[in-house]
C-alpha cells in the first residue's frame, strides 16, 4: 500500500462503538443546549445524513455475498459506521420540524431525498462496489475533516466522531483498489471498468449550490475539497496503474430531489417493513 497511506496498528476496534445511544456529545444528537436546526442547516444535515444512509443500504446488500467472509464483517460494520452517521445527521435535521430519524428514512418519498448520484449507483460486481466505495470515503473523509471547524457545534461534533471511522473506510476502499488493480488479468479489467462507470458521478460531489452560501462557515463548499480528493485519488491510482477516466460527466439532481433510476427500487426495499408496519415495535 502506498506510503501515503500507510497507518499505526489499528486500536481493537476500528469503527468505535456504532450506537448513537450512549454517544457522550450528546449535543450531537439533540442540539447545543436543545437548540433546534434553522431550516437551511437542516436541509444541509439531510443532504450529509441522506448520502451516509443511502450508502449504507448498498453495502448491507453484500453481507452473506462478498467474495470471502472477512469482507462480509468488513462491509457490513462499514454500513454500520455509515447509519451512525446518518441518525445524527437525520435526528438533527428533524430538529427543525419535529420529525425523528425514523421520519425521515422511512417516510419520505423519492424527491424528497437529497443524496447525491454517486451514492445511489447500484452495487455491480465486488469491483464496481469499491469503485463507488473510493470516491464516496474519500470525499467524506475531506468533508468530515473540513466540518469539524463548523461554526455550528452540532454539524462540527458529528463530523468529529464520523472523520475517524471514514478514515478506516478510505484506508478499505483504498487497499481493494491496488488490490484488484494489481491481481489478475481479470480483476483488473473488472476495476478498469468500475472505475470508468462511477467517475461520471464524481463531479456532482463538488459543485457548490445557493444554500451553502446562505450557511456561510457553518458549512463546508464543496469545490474547497476538490484538490484533496484529486491528490488522494492521483496517489492511489498511480501506484495502481489506473488512470482518471475522461469524457461523460452526469448531470446528477440528488441535491434537489432528482434521482438516478436505481433510486425508487432502493427506497422500496429500505422502507417496505417500516410501510407495511406502521408503528409496529418489538
Amino acid at each position: 500500500m502506498t506510503e501515503a497511506f500507510a497507518k499505526p496498528a489499528p486500536p481493537a476496534d476500528p469503527h468505535g462503538d456504532v450506537s448513537v445511544d450512549r454517544l457522550e456529545l450528546s449535543a450531537e444528537l439533540v442540539g447545543e443546549g436543545g437548540r433546534a436546526a434553522t431550516a437551511d442547516v437542516a436541509e444541509y444535515a439531510l443532504w450529509l445524513g441522506d448520502d451516509a444512509l443511502i450508502l449504507s443500504q448498498q453495502l448491507g446488500w453484500w453481507i452473506a455475498r462478498a467474495p470471502e467472509l472477512e469482507e462480509d464483517v468488513a462491509l457490513g460494520n462499514i454500513a454500520l459506521d455509515l447509519v451512525g452517521h446518518a441518525r445524527s445527521f437525520l435526528r438533527y435535521a428533524g430538529s427543525f420540524d419535529g420529525r425523528t430519524e425514523d421520519d425521515l428514512a422511512y417516510w419520505r418519498d423519492e424527491a424528497q431525498f437529497r443524496s447525491a448520484w454517486l451514492f445511489e449507483q447500484p452495487n455491480g460486481d465486488f469491483a464496481q462496489t469499491i469503485a463507488r466505495q473510493f470516491a464516496a470515503s474519500v470525499f467524506q473523509f475531506e468533508l468530515y475533516s473540513a466540518l469539524q471547524r463548523s461554526s455550528d457545534a452540532v454539524l462540527a461534533a458529528i463530523a468529529a466522531k464520523a472523520v475517524k471511522e471514514v478514515e478506516y473506510h478510505r484506508d478499505h476502499a483504498v487497499q481493494w483498489t491496488l488490490r484488484l488493480a494489481g491481481g489478475t488479468e481479470e480483476s483488473r479489467a473488472r476495476m478498469i471498468r468500475a472505475i470508468g462507470d462511477v467517475w461520471p458521478y464524481v463531479d456532482e460531489l463538488f459543485r457548490d449550490e445557493p444554500l451553502l452560501e446562505r450557511l456561510g462557515d457553518a458549512a463546508i463548499a464543496p469545490s474547497s475539497l476538490r484538490e484533496g480528493f484529486d491528490s488522494v485519488t492521483a496517489a492511489v491510482f498511480a501506484e495502481a496503474g489506473l488512470e482518471v477516466p475522461a469524457g461523460f460527466v452526469s448531470a446528477g439532481g440528488g441535491r434537489h430531489g432528482r434521482h438516478f433510476s436505481t433510486m425508487g427500487y432502493l427506497l422500496a426495499e429500505m422502507q417496505v417493513l417500516a410501510r407495511q408496519h406502521p408503528g409496529a415495535t418489538w
